[in-house]
């Protein structure tokens, strides 16, 4: 045992050498000391193994021994290549608090020592292949906080909560192949903040006490199977901010004051249901909402009168069902919106049409990054803009790529096709390379080949475009990772600093965690009076997120609505800093 444990864990601290050496001071050794059969491992917080910087990924399987280390506390083997099934003591030792084995190619299912441990407080296990069905006392735990299983392939029904009082507050169950109904008893985790269960086969009403946890922020129930009315109750919880139902069967009229009972919404997405009824008015209340997909509108057979008259919307009105009926609709006093294609004759005399866009008056992001190259050398972007226009383009591909009738691929995202409003919002633009994925019935098969030969921006295009005609939403991801770091660092993947060999990702990786501040754009931080908090809780986990998302290999990346819930948690972070 003492050698096959040890074995490992030196492959450990070769990995950990070269990637602590020039920016990690650690205060011991790896490896504490041994007493005769029994070994005591000694990892401090702040280090663990992750590809995030260190490219090589440790392969083989993960020695059961290591339930053996009664001293262990933290272990974090993410974004390997680790294979085969979690040993199963693996969560015996008393003083184990975090347990993170994302992103590897693990199978089987969940020990049993995990899901009953008394000491666990966050286990992430997301993005493997685990699979049979979850542990009856996994949601009765008395330690554990978050639970991230996400991107499994995870069988059986939610199980029941039990127990009187749980510390849950984060719950992440979605791409699974969960079945059955949301169980009542999930209303008795009454600390819950964020729960996830999208991308699953789950049937049935939703559970009115979901809307009896009054502290829940996020909630994310689309592309199920859901049915019946949605409870009142969830739509009175004046915490949340991020409400997902779409591609459902679900019904009824939105509450009227649904404007006032979300004060704080940001998000909702309802699209692909079997809604009903007008837009409620109150939504006009809701001064935080940056994200409205309401599809069903087009086809609202019983909607006889719809007025939206002198509000400030803007874009195409859309075409078909009470649109097409021009006494039930009044827009005017509406400047910007466009209610026709606009038809003319060219030079020659030639019929044309032409798609005439809302004008932006602050250009694109580019001249903002960069605005010494732009000839605008007055320009910046505080740090309050830069996550605001990051989590607009972040809401927008999560909408290409999981709330459209078939996935969007952009296949062109960088800051010159991100334009910005007089108020600063950003538009992603340009389609002119995106493609639309076929539709298959493998939720995980999302990847399609391109009609004609890809194409992108130097420095954003994905790397396994050079060598593969299949383009996926991953590619989109990868874009956005370069495009985030983009913005944190200021310097762009082109720059000439760069034209030896390394890229931005890797000045990033190799600056992170300790060192972020050397990278970081100064002009950021103008006028921020807390500049160390907002480093620590802030900016170093939009870097990690910026990371994740750059990988190598499109499996190790995150999935969009996975990037907007933790981009929207670190602007709820940097508000509360900010006392706003």
């Amino acid at each position: 045992m003492e050698q096959h444990i040890l074995g490992f864990m030196q492959l450990v601290w070769s990995h950990l050498q070269c990637s602590t050496s020039s920016s990690c001071h650690c205060n011991g050794p790896l490896i504490r000391r041994y007493q005769g059969p029994h070994i005591t491992l000694h990892l401090p917080p702040y280090i663990s193994y992750n590809a995030s910087t260190v490219e090589q990924q440790l392969p083989g399987s993960i020695p059961s021994e290591l339930g053996l280390l009664s001293q262990l506390r933290n272990l974090n083997l993410s974004m390997n290549s680790l294979e085969g099934d979690i040993p199963q003591f693996l969560g015996s030792s008393l003083s184990l608090q975090y347990v993170d084995l994302g992103n590897n190619a693990l199978t089987g299912s969940i020990p049993e020592s995990l899901a009953n441990s008394s000491s666990i407080q966050v286990l992430r296990l997301m993005s493997n292949n685990l699979s049979g069905e979850l542990p009856k006392s996994l949601l009765n735990t008395s330690s554990l906080i978050a639970i991230c299983l996400q991107q499994n392939r995870f069988v059986g029904s939610i199980p029941a909560v039990t127990a009187k009082s749980s510390p849950i507050k984060y719950l992440y169950l979605k791409e699974n192949y969960i079945s059955g109904t949301i169980p009542s008893s999930l209303g008795n985790l009454s600390s819950l903040l964020e729960l996830y269960l999208s991308k699953n086969n789950l049937v049935g009403n939703i559970p009115e006490s979901l809307g009896h946890i009054q502290t829940l922020e996020m909630l994310s129930l689309s592309v199920n199977n859901l049915s019946g009315l949605v409870p009142p109750s969830l739509f009175n919880i004046s915490s949340l901010m991020f409400l997902a139902m779409g591609n459902n069967s679900l019904t009824g009229r939105l509450p009227s004051g649904i404007g006032y009972t979300l004060p704080i919404i940001q998000g909702l997405i309802l699209p692909k249901n079997k809604f009903f009824g007008p837009i409620p008015d109150s939504l006009l209340n809701a001064y935080n909402l940056k994200m409205l997909y309401l599809e069903f509108l087009t086809s609202l057979s019983s909607l006889q009168e719809l007025n939206l008259s002198f509000n400030n919307f803007d874009g195409m009105v859309p075409r078909g069902g009470i649109f097409d009926i021009d006494d039930a609709v009044s827009i005017k006093g509406n400047a910007h919106l466009c209610t026709s294609v606009p038809t003319g004759a060219d030079s020659s005399g030639a019929d044309f049409k032409a798609l005439v866009f809302q004008y932006m008056a602050n250009g694109d992001l580019d001249t903002w990054l960069h605005p010494k190259a732009n000839g605008h050398s007055e320009r910046t972007l505080n740090f309050n803009q830069r996550i605001n226009i990051v989590l607009d383009v972040a809401f927008a591909l999560d909408y290409l790529h999981n709330h459209c009738a078939s996935q969007l691929v952009h296949c062109d995202l960088k800051p010159s096709n991100i334009l910005l409003d007089l108020d600063m919002v950003a538009y992603v633009s340009d389609f002119g390379l995106a493609r639309c994925l076929s539709i298959t019935s493998n939720a995980y098969e999302d990847s399609s080949k391109s009609l004609a030969q890809l194409k992108g921006s130097i420095g954003y295009i994905p790397p396994e475009y050079g060598v593969s005609e299949v383009i996926s939403t991953k590619g989109d991801v990868y874009s956005f990772g370069v495009l985030l770091l983009e913005m944190i660092t200021g310097a762009s993947p082109t720059d000439e600093r760069f034209n030896d060999g390394t890229s931005l990702r890797e000045l990033v990786a190799r600056a992170f965690p300790n060192n972020t501040y050397e990278i970081v754009d100064p002009t950021m931080l103008n006028g921020e009076i807390n500049t160390t908090t907002v480093m620590q809780k802030c900016i170093i986990p939009l870097v990690r997120i910026g990371l994740y998302c750059s990988m190598a290999s499109p499996t190790d990346r995150w999935e969009m609505g996975q990037v907007c819930a933790e981009i929207l948690r670190i602007k709820h972070v940097s508000s509360s800093i900010n006392g706003v």
